[in-house]
């Protein structure tokens, strides 16, 4: 089974934080089968706004949310 990543970013209030201020104007980069590929498209989207404090990046791993228990997604 493919470990799925979404990564996406957009403006947040506290760049420490993860409060997107608007939700409409996020950025959906993809869907990645693997880590590694979820961190390449990562780091090329965050560094290209590296100068923009308020943007940050996210990996975030769905395959984790599908089932936390065991990180593998049930079927219906």
């Amino acid at each position: 089974m493919s470990k799925l990543h979404l990564v996406f970013g957009g403006r947040v209030r506290d760049p420490q934080g993860l409060d997107f201020v608007d939700l409409p104007s996020l950025h959906l980069v993809g869907l990645f089968s693997d880590y590694d590929s979820a961190v390449d498209a990562w780091r090329s989207n965050a560094q290209r706004t590296v100068d923009d404090a308020e943007m940050k990046y996210v990996v975030v791993p769905l395959h984790k949310l599908l089932n936390p228990a065991t990180g593998e997604a049930t079927e219906a």
